[in-house]
């Protein structure tokens, strides 16, 4: 065989090995709106830093009617390396304000952290089904391939340890050199782990962020049928002394095709939680100010998500 019949059949076979046949939506679930508010959740990375107890953050949130995307991890509203006392208290404290926990984000991506058995049995006894994975990078793009596998190796255990406990990890196509980032690794990532244990943590924004035009949608497509959660979030780009840079703005201000994305969305079968991400400055004089501001922020884009969805779905 000549060496460009062995490069076409190279490359076919790993075509073949990378494209899943498209999930259709199965019109035997129930209405994918009627579930929003134990699906719908607003991160709570905005309010990481203003010192409220999880009595204040829950009753806050119950104003809204949406659970958190509760963060477990340094610096967050849980401390993580007291998350077998803490996450349940504060778990309860969400719950008597009349909201849901749909989902955690960590910052635990190997089944050797300590951290990481412990915070997947406590969602267990919780009845949190899903949670972020933290990051992995690449470091060197010459090796690509060795560090994906790398990261595929680590993640099969935690994704097993996770699929016996009925807990899902989401692995975040975070723009930049991050692992999932550049959305054609998502696909080859989760084919080589193989577990219900791990899905995709789409975010739109990010894919736009690696692919603007048309890879987005591309990346998305790849995934349809794997993605079992959504974050939500928007930019814009500006050009300052340092050259251009992305700055993240309210839902529908920025460059997201959010009708685009959610008519993709009308053609899956997804019914995984939906995270709000609220990363652009919010003001405010005080702390009370400023945790107000973030609440008409979070109402806000909550009801951006909602009319989108509503659309799409012909509601």
């Amino acid at each position: 065989m000549h060496r460009r019949e062995l490069l076409e059949a190279g490359l076919a076979a790993a075509l073949s090995s990378m494209v899943r046949p498209i999930v259709a939506a199965d019109t035997r679930v129930v209405d994918p709106l009627a579930s929003l508010t134990e699906r719908l959740c607003v991160f709570t990375d905005h309010v990481d830093d203003l010192g409220y107890s999880y009595a204040d953050v829950a009753r806050q949130y119950g104003q809204l009617g949406y659970g958190p995307d509760l963060t477990v991890r340094g610096g967050g509203v849980v401390p993580p390396e007291r998350v077998v006392d803490e996450l349940p208290k504060a778990v309860e404290a969400f719950r008597t304000a009349g909201v849901p926990v749909p989902m955690i984000s960590t910052s635990i991506n190997d089944l050797a952290d300590p951290l990481a058995l412990p915070t997947l049995q406590t969602m267990h006894d919780l009845g949190i089904g899903h949670y972020k994975l933290g990051y992995m990078h690449y470091h060197d793009v010459a090796a690509w391939e060795a560090e994906l596998r790398a990261a595929a190796t680590q993640l099969t255990k935690l994704a097993s340890a996770g699929q016996a406990l009925g807990i899902t990890a989401g692995i975040h196509n975070h723009s930049g050199q991050s692992i999932g980032g550049p959305l054609w690794d998502v696909p080859l990532l989760l084919d080589a782990v193989n577990s219900p244990g791990l899905c995709s943590y789409f975010d739109p924004a990010h894919g736009t962020l690696e692919g603007a035009n048309f890879g987005w949608k591309i990346g998305f497509q790849r995934l349809i049928g794997r993605v079992g959660m959504l974050a939500v979030k928007d930019f814009i780009w500006e050009k300052s002394d340092g050259g251009w840079r992305s700055r993240w703005c309210p839902l529908g201000e920025g460059l997201v095709k959010w009708p685009e994305f959610f008519d993709m969305l009308t053609q899956t079968d997804f019914r995984g939680p939906i995270s709000v991400h609220i990363e652009y400055p919010i003001s405010g004089a005080t702390r009370v100010e400023k945790f107000d501001n973030c609440l008409a922020a979070a109402r806000r884009d909550i009801d951006f998500v909602v009319r989108q969805l509503q659309r799409a779905y012909g509601a």
